[in-house]
């Protein structure tokens, strides 16, 4: 494997660079493969860990899921590393990308959408209602033209972007669609041809959210493996959560109600129409609240919207057809009565809560502690199905085998650290004289301090927040008094703001939480990541208000400072993700300075310089 490791690393254009955390890595994950146990791993940023998981992978005879928390990783290891391995690992690699069916064009529904002609009038029934229907029905028209040359039927690789009316009249959930078996053009299916590609491979390249899924449904959605890679792990407690519960939303009734108009009459859709149309009414109010039992508007609303679903299966299947649709619509029919029994039935050990913008609530169930539900699910299967599992990211929550269910006597932890100097080549600056966040007057003081920093660092900023409106009140205040450009994440979908961010090297960006993590720009660009407050969760979200019951008197500490401790570890690990790179994290929250858990934080951090002075980074920069 070492051997394997070093012809790799050699390959590389610049001649490879040895790394004794990636070897060290490397050697773990092989040892994890080869004995069953499971392997927990801090490779911090620079240890290159995809390949440390990779080689040892491809080298073990085994099937292996490599499960990625983002879709920039994903595209990493698909399109960059593992085709690089192909290349010049001397080894044969076999890999392939699995998504969810919904991200895949579906011939059959393009077929019904389209009348079933070959011209291109179309019978888009639930685009009536939409003020942009001309739009999307010429954009039906170029996605089917799109599907008759494309190989994969993957919507990343359309040339264009669809509004999501327009994928979702061409594409179909896993919840819609009847099996291969039971669909006229099964034979022809994108997505079934990319599950035959992924039982052939050696290396499955998933979406977390998808392999939760695969949980959630016995084991049914990825193909058979004897391995999983969770890379960014510090993101599967949070993703579990989510992929082994549901959520239901008025829309849900309103595509069920147009596909049984589809099949039947207005009639027949009507009484789904109009639990469609109660349902915001129903749970508009509790938006942001837990759903605790006894709130007989909510139970009222729930059975009604089951015997409605039930009666309205029953009808259908009266039907006398064939059609794919009727198969497709019955389906969704009974995952639609089975979730609404679900969210009915919810335990003590689930929460039920309500979010969503006004006058779109969408009501989600979540286990509370889904390190039983994975004990369930993942770590004590049935005999036989046992999968060892390594969990890697560059910053490893506190206690997270535990809080995932895992057992201290099932697996290993290490940490690699990171072959970078954070300590010669990063500052960390903490505003400590800056008021504090709750108080009056903390806003415009972070607001002249960040403009002080920004003058500092010759623009080249990256400044992350923890809301919304905090990023734009920021940004325009200080547009209006920098003379370098100021960007926002409401200027362009990431790929591109990130581009123009690193090609104009004197900008700064502006940002909130989707930017904390999986944005890699080395070089100047980036020396400097501002932070306005240490991200603490707010107290009335409903998952953690109920982790933080459970955990009682400890909530703090079990709950949100690990939480807050690995966002900021991630957001001031944007910094330096190079050998070359040098630059200043600054925190203007002064609670990291003087907070009796500010060690928690601080320590969760690379190990940089530290300083409370202004003056420092003036003097840094003054020498770059």
């Amino acid at each position: 494997m070492a051997e394997a490791l070093e012809r790799v690393v050699s390959a590389f254009p610049s001649g490879g660079e040895r790394r004794t955390g990636q070897q060290a890595m490397a050697e773990a994950v092989a040892r994890s493969i080869e004995s069953g146990r499971h392997l927990i791993v801090q490779a911090g940023t620079g240890t290159g860990k995809g390949l440390a998981y990779l080689v040892p992978s491809l080298l073990s005879g085994r099937r292996v899921v490599v499960s990625t928390a983002t879709k920039a990783l994903q595209d990493q290891l698909s399109t960059k590393d593992l085709p690089f391995l192909e290349k010049h690992l001397g080894h044969k690699v076999s890999f392939a990308v699995l998504k969810g069916r919904s991200n895949y064009f579906c011939r059959q529904r393009a077929k019904e959408v389209l009348g079933g002609g070959d011209d291109d009038q179309l019978g888009l029934e639930e685009l009536d209602v939409a003020e942009d229907a001309t739009v999307v029905g010429r954009q039906v028209v170029r996605l089917v033209e799109w599907a008759r040359t494309t190989a994969s039927g993957d919507r990343a690789d359309l040339p264009f972007e669809p509004t999501p009316r327009a994928w979702s009249s061409v594409s179909v959930s896993a919840m819609e669609c009847p099996g291969v078996l039971k669909c006229p053009s099964g034979d022809e299916c994108f997505a079934e041809a990319a599950r035959l590609k992924a039982e052939a491979a050696d290396v499955v390249v998933v979406n977390t959210h998808l392999y939760g899924a695969h949980l959630a449904s016995g084991r049914n959605v990825i193909p058979p493996h004897e391995v999983v890679i969770f890379d960014e792990a510090h993101e599967l407690e949070d993703i579990a959560s989510s992929s082994l519960g549901l959520e239901l939303t008025a829309g849900r009734f309103r595509a069920l109600a147009f596909a049984i108009r589809r099949l039947r009459d207005e009639g027949a859709a009507a009484p789904i129409f109009d639990i469609g149309g109660r349902f915001d009414a129903a749970f508009d109010p509790a938006r942001g609240e837990r759903l605790l039992r006894g709130r007989d508007d909510v139970e009222r609303f729930l059975d009604l919207a089951s015997q409605r679903v039930r009666d309205a299966t029953a009808e259908l299947r009266k039907v006398e057809t064939d059609d794919a649709a009727k198969a497709r619509t019955l389906q969704a029919a009974g995952h639609l009565a089975g979730d609404i029994d679900f969210v009915r039935n919810a335990t003590d050990g689930q929460v039920v809560w309500v979010e969503g913008a006004p006058g779109s609530p969408v009501v989600k169930i979540a286990p509370i502690d889904v390190g039983a539900a994975l004990v369930e699910h993942l770590w004590d299967p049935e005999e036989g199905d046992r999968v060892t599992a390594v969990l890697t990211s560059a910053t490893i929550p506190v206690a997270l085998g535990a809080r995932l269910g895992l057992d201290s006597d099932d697996y290993d932890a290490l940490d690699v650290g990171s072959p970078f100097d954070f300590e010669e080549n990063g500052l960390l600056y903490c505003a400590a004289h800056l008021p504090d966040p709750r108080a009056p007057g903390y806003e415009a003081a972070m607001h002249a301090e960040l403009i002080a920093l920004i003058e500092a660092a010759r623009g080249r900023t990256l400044a992350l927040f923890t809301s919304w409106r905090a990023m734009h009140a920021a940004a325009t205040e200080v547009a209006a008094k920098v003379s370098y450009r100021v960007l926002t994440q409401s200027d362009l979908p990431k790929p591109a703001l990130l581009r123009e961010f690193n090609d104009d090297e004197s900008a700064c960006l502006f940002a909130t939480m989707g930017f904390w993590q999986g944005v890699d720009i080395p070089g100047e660009s980036l020396s400097q990541v501002v932070i306005d407050k240490l991200p603490f969760a707010r107290p009335d979200e409903p998952l953690l208000q109920a982790r933080r019951q459970r955990a009682g008197p400890a909530a703090f500490r079990l709950i949100d400072l690990p939480r807050a401790a690995t966002l900021l570890a991630q957001g001031a690990g944007r910094l330096i993700r190079s050998h070359t790179d040098r630059g200043v994290v600054a925190v203007l929250d002064s609670r990291l300075a003087k907070a009796n858990y500010r060690w928690d934080l601080v320590n969760a951090l690379p190990p940089m310089r530290r300083t409370r002075d202004i003056a420092d980074v003036v003097s840094f920069f003054s020498g770059q």
